[in-house]
């Protein structure tokens, strides 16, 4: 998300331009090799030559669209980020940089004159600008430090950015006649998050004065705060707004510290003034998740995603609405049991258009502000991800099972009509496995949603071996997701029939079903898993006899729980990141408030809570089956000595163990070269154990 940079001169970015101009193709088009082509199936060397839409802005006159498409060279082992440009009528997009080093964070001017950006500039993120007509490059800001997100005010006077900022003193700084020490002191949890140390800095909101040219009058809002503007660790640009005549900054920031931000979910939406300096707490009393604000053009209302439970950070996304002239709170989707995404406002402002999931889908929606009507716009199996709004354009990313993300242009009625084709010559070379949806009655008489990716060429004559697929999050919808890592036609190009069931605790089938899973980790959504490969399991063309389980995080409990509960249905297991002691997870983890909601509280409570009876490592006497175990060691949500404990205990049983431990990755494995390492043994392993008769 926060990349490092190194810049260019301009008189070496022509040069680069030149050459670049040679072979456009090969970054837009990354061509297959002769034998990837003959084989005709996605492959992980394949998968890392899919060109990837990071992030896109729609023109101010919704005529063409600004995108970044992020591409990896596997021998290099890094990726490379450029900017495109493509008309909203469709077209060929149009590379605009070329450069060895990425580029992110792109917004357009107020004027649509310049396409503004983030890239290095003396080993420092720095905002840049392309005149959209000359191409010529120049930079806008000369802070001391790395922007990290940034947006120019609708006026066109103004625009804000994030950096980080010191806020507390390390112990260097209080010994500096210790400068080599390496030593690291806290005296308050947050002391680590995900996958980084706190080093005594937070992410503070700036605004500045522009003139069109360079910054002044640069002030920092959160002066003095020990607190993040926008929300760690994601940081998401979404989290602060502009409003329409460019005098307000709406930011989402969650002001607590140490221990209350470990267990508290309260963030709020703060309105800056720009003219008087002050900021209003526009949430207050609201003590869920508060975020994504967006004022509306006429400068009337602002609206946002509000989570009503404090410390759940699963609950439905409210969208929630304030009328700055009648100081009125309203929830626009009280009666609409669906969480809300990605919201845009129509010019009129009488209409908003927002994303939301529906049977483990994620569909284009529209609500009129005033009668609180719904209508959905879209329908198909895919997943919407973005979107944005200018005039009468409507335009999204989209992505499914079996295509990675494109921009799409909506009308009113839902027609779509695909704009860009990144990745058009691979799925001319490969075959895709069919997806089908089946949908099983489960232990209490419900119906679940399961989708089935079949392997390419599938032959309903034969047998083949299958994947369960357990989710993470918990609360996580399986939906028409296209991963990097864990892609499912990938594994049905090795072979494999893959089950992915929506089990109880994800969303996109109503609240209660999402919400079952808090303290039940080992209750019902397991029989569900096991209901979902006992039906799918009678189909003629399905191995039964060869069924593996695989999963990570909350996928990864759930592996290895299961090894412990699933009575001979498995021959395999493959378990990342998973919690396998309820205890120790709870001792060595960084965020609180979820242990609290989903397991019930901390282990020394009396009675213990009952979720700490779903612990895997409990029931590790009745495992049997072989179990290959993965972890980063820069995890520290379920920190790798969850990993450890788990392949200890297989190993010290006789049970038939693999560890896969990288020291550089954390909850995810993000380099192309390790990705492929994990590929090859996750296929290896599952080839061992569920190919062999």
């Amino acid at each position: 998300m926060r990349k490092s940079h190194i810049f260019l001169t301009l008189g070496i970015f022509i040069l680069l331009i030149s050459c670049k101009k040679q072979s456009h193709d090969y970054f837009f088009d990354q061509p297959l090799t002769d034998q990837e082509k003959q084989g005709q199936r996605l492959t992980p060397e394949i998968l890392w030559k899919f060109g990837r839409i990071t992030e896109s802005e729609l023109s101010p006159d919704g005529k063409e669209i600004a995108f970044v498409v992020k591409r990896y060279d596997l021998k290099k082992n890094k990726g490379n980020a450029e900017i495109f440009v493509i008309s909203t009528q469709g077209g060929t997009p149009e590379q605009l940089t070329f450069t060895p080093e990425s580029e992110s964070s792109i917004h357009w001017t107020p004027d649509g004159k310049c396409i503004g950006h983030l890239a290095p500039a003396k080993g420092t993120s720095q905002i840049w600008e392309i005149d959209r007509k000359t191409k010529k490059i120049r930079q806008v800001s000369h802070v001391d430090g790395d922007i990290e997100i940034f947006a120019y005010a609708p006026s066109g006077k103004h625009l804000y950015f994030t950096m980080r900022v010191k806020t507390d003193s390390s112990a260097q700084d209080r010994n500096p006649d210790l400068p080599l020490s390496t030593g690291r002191v806290y005296t308050d949890l947050m002391y680590r998050h995900w996958d980084s140390w706190w080093d005594y800095r937070n992410s503070h909101l700036f605004v500045a004065a522009y003139d069109g040219h360079s910054l002044s009058a640069i002030k920092d809002i959160n002066a003095g705060e020990p607190y993040n503007t926008p929300l760690a660790p994601y940081y998401e640009p979404s989290e602060i707004s502009w409003s329409a005549d460019g005098k307000k900054i709406a930011y989402t920031s969650r002001k607590l510290k140490g221990k209350a931000e470990a267990l508290s979910t309260n963030s709020d939406i703060y309105l800056y003034d720009l003219d008087s300096g002050t900021t209003v707490n526009l949430t207050q009393g609201m003590n869920g998740y508060d975020r994504n604000p967006v004022f509306s053009p006429n400068g009337k209302m602002i609206c946002w995603t509000s989570m009503a439970t404090p410390g759940y950070e699963s609950d439905k996304e409210r969208l929630m609405l304030y009328n700055f002239e009648t100081h009125t709170y309203t929830d626009l989707t009280h009666d609409f049991d669906q969480s809300v995404s990605q919201m845009v406002w129509s010019d009129d402002s009488r209409h908003i258009y927002f994303i939301s999931g529906i049977h483990a889908t994620y569909q284009v929606y529209r609500i009129d502000v005033e009668s609180r009507q719904i209508t959905q716009l879209t329908q198909g199996w895919h997943d919407y991800t973005w979107l944005a709004r200018k005039g009468d354009i409507l335009v999204g990313q989209k992505m499914s099972m079996s295509m990675a993300t494109e921009l799409f242009r909506i009308d009113e009625n839902g027609k779509e009509n695909q704009l860009t084709h990144i990745n058009q010559n691979i799925y001319e070379a490969i075959r895709m496995g069919e997806v089908k949806e089946k949908w099983v009655t489960t232990t209490d008489n419900k119906k679940m949603l399961v989708w089935l990716i079949l392997p390419p060429n599938f032959d309903s004559t034969r047998k083949y071996p299958a994947i369960l697929y357990c989710q993470g999050g918990p609360q996580s919808a399986v939906s028409q997701f296209f991963s990097y890592r864990w892609n499912f036609q990938l594994m049905a190009a090795n072979g494999y029939i893959v089950i992915a069931p929506n089990r109880r605790g994800l969303p996109t089938f109503g609240q209660a079903w999402n919400d079952q899973i808090a303290l039940d980790y080992g209750g019902q959504n397991i029989k569900d898993y096991l209901s979902a490969v006992d039906e799918i399991s009678k189909e003629p063309y399905v191995d039964k006899d060869h069924i593996g389980a695989v999963g990570a995080s909350y996928g990864g409990f759930s592996v290895f729980y299961l090894a412990g509960h699933h009575q001979k249905r498995f021959k395999a297991f493959i378990a990342h990141c998973g919690v396998f002691n309820f205890e120790s997870e709870f001792g060595s983890t960084d965020e609180y408030f979820f242990e609290y909601h989903d397991i019930g509280g901390p282990y020394w409570q009396k009675p213990k809570p009952r979720g700490y009876s779903f612990s895997p490592h409990l029931y590790v006497d009745q495992w049997d089956t072989p179990i290959l175990i993965i972890s980063g060691e820069k995890d520290f949500r379920i920190p790798y000595t969850e990993s450890l404990q788990a392949f200890n205990a297989a190993q010290l049983r006789g049970i038939p163990s693999k560890l896969l431990i990288f020291p550089d990755e954390n909850h995810w494995v993000l380099k192309p070269q390790n990705s492929v390492l994990w590929q090859r043994e996750f296929f290896g392993w599952l080839d061992q154990w569920l190919k062999q008769k």
